[in-house]
């Protein structure tokens, strides 16, 4: 990121008295962009973390704006809880196609089936806890020694204690108290066998800032972002969309609601909210007036306590 002594973003042309100004939007790209280029500098195999998601979705685009006119120098990972939306994955697939960047897929389903973790059954459960185990074996079967993933500091408090490069030990394990300092935009990505730096590219960009940066670049989504009708399940203060993968409490009953989803994860614990935001404009003024993040709001998974997300952090969650 570039910045005048004042801090201001603007930066004098020498011998021209002339001032070129950033955006906060180009500030955010270009920081992201130097992050994708010191670990394709840095690393022998990173790998990114693909959901799907709008913050993966614009994490891709960066990259493909870092190492433009050569491809992506890294594969996309998907961790498949195979509770998915089916606009995701059938987005997710599109993606792939027409880029032709490799995609690995690595499979919950696969780890339940060869019982290394079990799975719970009823209303009220998830796999995505399961996925820990999932994205562990992706690292450790593919040997990346980088993964980018898309957290933002915003997001939860966990993530807000989260370094641009995150040390993870071989046992895939995070330690808040055990990071390395950043200082001038200086990286440290030595690596012993077996351990792994998580990167994350997006640290330093909001809700907001995301949505106006697809609205800025045209960036495609998937259609849940936008507001549409579907039949959902009230549970918990949240909006549950009613698929196949959804086990109900009896006297839960399902009705259409004019809804979007603000973040995508797995079908079971992933809420929606009443919304007839259509477009990505009329997305950035709902963001833009609420107070409560998108995980905190639609998310079940991060209700299991009040550290649930550092306890799956520290167990090689992202």
């Amino acid at each position: 990121m570039i910045t005048s002594p004042d801090g201001t973003g603007s930066v004098a042309s020498a011998g021209t008295g002339r001032r070129y100004d950033l955006t906060t939007l180009e500030e955010l790209e270009a920081e992201s962009i130097h992050i994708f280029r010191e670990v394709a500098a840095t690393f022998e195999h990173p790998a990114m973390l693909f959901s799907g998601g709008k913050d993966s979705v614009v994490m891709f685009h960066l990259a493909q704006k870092a190492f433009w006119p050569a491809p992506v120098p890294f594969p996309l990972m998907h961790i498949d809880t195979g509770h998915n939306f089916d606009e995701v994955i059938e987005f997710r697939d599109r993606v792939v196609a027409e880029t032709g960047v490799r995609l690995i897929v690595a499979s919950v389903q696969d780890d339940i089936d060869a019982g290394r973790v079990v799975e719970q059954t009823g209303p009220g459960t998830s796999r995505n806890r399961l996925q820990t185990t999932t994205l562990l074996r992706g690292i450790s079967e593919n040997r990346f020694d980088a993964v980018f993933g898309g957290a933002r500091r915003d997001e939860e408090k966990a993530r807000a204690k989260e370094r641009f490069f995150s040390f993870r030990d071989s046992f895939g394990a995070w330690d808040p108290r055990n990071q390395r300092p950043e200082v001038w935009n200086l990286y440290n990505g030595h690596c012993a066998r077996g351990e792994n730096i998580r990167v994350f590219p997006l640290s330093n960009w909001t809700e907001l800032d995301i949505w106006n940066y697809i609205a800025q670049e045209g960036i495609e989504l998937p259609s849940i972002y936008y507001a549409h009708d579907r039949e959902v399940v009230p549970r918990d203060g949240m909006l549950l969309a009613n698929t196949r993968f959804l086990e109900t409490y009896p006297g839960e009953t399902a009705h259409v609601e004019r809804v979007r989803f603000r973040t995508v994860g797995d079908a079971t614990c992933t809420g929606c909210v009443e919304s007839d935001a259509d477009t990505a404009e009329k997305v950035i003024a709902e963001v833009a007036t609420t107070r409560v993040t998108e995980r905190g709001a639609t998310r079940a998974d991060d209700r299991i306590s009040e550290a649930g997300m550092e306890d799956r952090k520290k167990e090689g969650y992202f």
